[in-house]
């Protein structure tokens, strides 16, 4: 992106933003700011580099993925008002 040609009338109108004077040139200068950032990190060779899903080498400290509780149904189900064969029996609500 060309950093000479920011339109910021447009940028603030498509962010419903109503900046005033200095607001619009604060945003202009930050918008020039990051589009150089990005501009110099994709000047950058990155050949060879293999991408991370995290920037430390580190490892979860996670607990093993098993069940440890037993899901008593038929607990569950003793207060509602109509259930068999392990499903809610519920009134319809659609009609024909």
């Amino acid at each position: 992106m060309d950093a000479e040609n920011i339109d910021i009338d447009h940028v603030a109108r498509l962010a419903a933003l109503r900046l005033d004077g200095d607001e619009r040139l604060g945003v202009e200068r930050d918008l020039r700011r990051i589009i150089a950032l990005v501009d110099e990190m994709q000047a950058v060779d990155t050949k060879g580099v293999e991408p991370l899903a995290h920037p430390l080498d580190a490892t979860q400290r996670l607990r093993a993925d098993e069940a440890t509780e037993r899901v008593d149904r038929e607990r569950y189900q003793a207060g509602a008002p109509d259930a068999r064969d392990g499903l809610y029996l519920v009134p319809s609500v659609l009609s024909e």
